[in-house]
């Protein structure tokens, strides 16, 4: 486990990386260009900014039932994409990975343009606010050739890497009404699950209101267009 951001500066610089590189023009011949769209679906949630993933087939995120890596555990924990980002990029068969700024409110959508080749494959991930280690994914969705809309839904999953305690002392945000401010992100010690599953929810035992901030999947419809 790792120290979680604790100031409002920190917090909001974990939540607004600056990853998102030059959309146009395409890179070159044989590429093809998608517009990629995030909705928020949940009630309650909100998520972090949104990390893309262009890559071949093989490559993955995460793999449920197995350990998080840290880089997958600071998304899920802090919103912060960078590390993960970064890790990817370093890694055979991923063409660009970039992230949007910002937070995604309850209804709300995002749009990130990407390019690939043919056959290539798109993930996207972000944390759920407020919960200790929730987030969203996308895993290794097919981009379609033709110019037909594609909506994929998205659930969200626990990174295992931190106790669900659902308190403001660790959970980082810029502001939640069950703690009269912004979350704390202190860390949790002992308790984790230890692999990526399926997120149970919100359940009240803490802080969280579970009627407020519980959610039935999927968090998010991923909407993937191909513009050219």
């Amino acid at each position: 486990m790792r120290h979680l951001l604790v100031s409002s500066t920190l917090l909001v610089l974990a939540f607004s990386p600056s990853l998102t590189r030059a959309e146009d023009p395409p890179p070159g011949r044989g590429f093809l260009t998608y517009e990629i769209s995030v909705t928020n679906v949940t009630r309650n949630q909100r998520f972090t900014p949104v990390l893309f993933v262009v890559h071949r087939t093989g490559v993955q995120l995460f793999e449920v039932g197995e350990p998080a890596s840290a880089e997958l555990a600071t998304l899920a924990e802090e919103g912060n994409t960078a590390p993960l980002a970064e890790a990817l990029r370093a890694t055979s068969g991923v063409r660009e990975a970039i992230a949007t700024s910002g937070l995604l409110d309850p209804g709300a959508t995002v749009t990130q343009r990407i390019h690939a080749r043919p056959f290539e494959r798109i993930s996207a991930a972000a944390m759920l606010i407020p919960t200790n280690d929730g987030f969203f994914a996308l895993s290794g969705a097919a981009l379609p050739l033709g110019f037909e809309p594609v909506r994929l839904p998205a659930p969200a999953y626990d990174a295992g890497s931190e106790r669900n305690d659902e308190l403001c002392a660790s959970i980082p945000g810029p502001f939640f009404d069950e703690c009269g401010g912004p979350g704390g992100g202190a860390q949790v010690d002992g308790g984790e699950e230890g692999f990526v599953h399926i997120h149970a929810g919100i359940h009240g035992i803490g802080d969280l209101d579970a009627s407020e901030r519980d959610w039935r999947n999927p968090t998010a419809m991923v909407s993937i267009r191909r513009i050219r």
